[in-house]
């Protein structure tokens, strides 16, 4: 059962590197132990937001693609304190 997110973003609209100052900014809202979940495309972004996420110290939840949408993936992760 995955965990339910404290926090939702969508940045599939957005090209890097707006995808992850966006995932920066909700992060700096959030609290420690809260899990945020951040949905993206392929590519760039799923090469980047993730990688970013953990170079600040955060754990990857779990990272999988959309079921009904190929291409768009989504990222959990949990803050850390």
């Amino acid at each position: 059962m995955k965990p339910s997110a404290d926090r939702f973003l969508d940045v599939t609209h957005h090209v890097c590197p707006m995808t992850f100052v966006k995932t920066k900014l909700m992060i700096g809202k959030m609290s420690a132990g809260e899990i945020g979940e951040v949905r993206l495309n392929g590519g760039e972004p799923l090469e980047n937001v993730p990688r970013s996420v953990v170079e600040l110290g955060h754990q990857i939840v779990a990272l999988n693609e959309e079921a009904g949408s190929p291409g768009v993936w989504r990222l959990l992760f949990k803050v850390s304190g």
